[in-house]
């Protein structure tokens, strides 16, 4: 899928503690995958496309990027946190449930900026991820979610749930 101006890159749940059962198996997936992460975020920032993080809270109710990347930050995942922290013109929203749209901010910033298409990455696949995309769907934007840029702790898992996003939801879901 070629993204236009009509675009923005969606990071789903990418600053993570993987602090839960399978977390360990998710973040191991999640480093197999940030390659493709990253080449991303550059064909985003190159074609000037927004970039929007959408995240757990942890609890904290705050859409405050530095708290919930230190709550987050450990040994294990310090690379990947780093390479992936929003630069300052990036957007860092909250989210309270699995979709990125369930009573977030999402849909009107998406509106604000004039969006058509999503492009998703993130993980998990077979839940946020497929969670969001479901609801994207609904608003009848366009998809496009790169296979190698979306993580499950279950590749199995994370492969049945890209098969549904393209023949259910009609998503791209052709590599970066």
């Amino acid at each position: 899928m070629t993204a236009g101006k009509q675009s923005a890159l969606l990071y789903i749940d990418v600053i993570n503690d993987f602090q839960f059962d399978h977390g360990k198996e998710l973040l191991n997936q999640t480093y197999h995958i940030l390659p493709a992460m990253l080449k991303l975020q550059q064909y985003a920032r190159d074609h000037k496309i927004p970039i929007i993080y959408i995240n757990d809270h942890y609890a904290s109710w705050r859409a405050d990027l530095q708290q919930i990347y230190q709550h987050c930050l450990t040994n294990d995942n310090k690379e990947l946190l780093q390479a992936l922290r929003p630069k300052e013109d990036d957007y860092f929203l909250i989210k309270p449930k699995h979709s990125g749209f369930y009573q977030s901010s999402l849909q009107s910033l998406l509106y604000e900026l004039g969006v058509k298409r999503l492009i998703l990455s993130g993980i998990a696949g077979n839940i946020c991820v497929l969670f969001t995309a479901n609801d994207a769907y609904m608003r009848e934007y366009d998809l496009w979610v790169p296979q190698n840029a979306v993580a499950s702790n279950d590749p199995h898992d994370n492969m049945f749930a890209l098969t549904m996003m393209k023949n259910v939801l009609k998503a791209d879901v052709s590599p970066i």
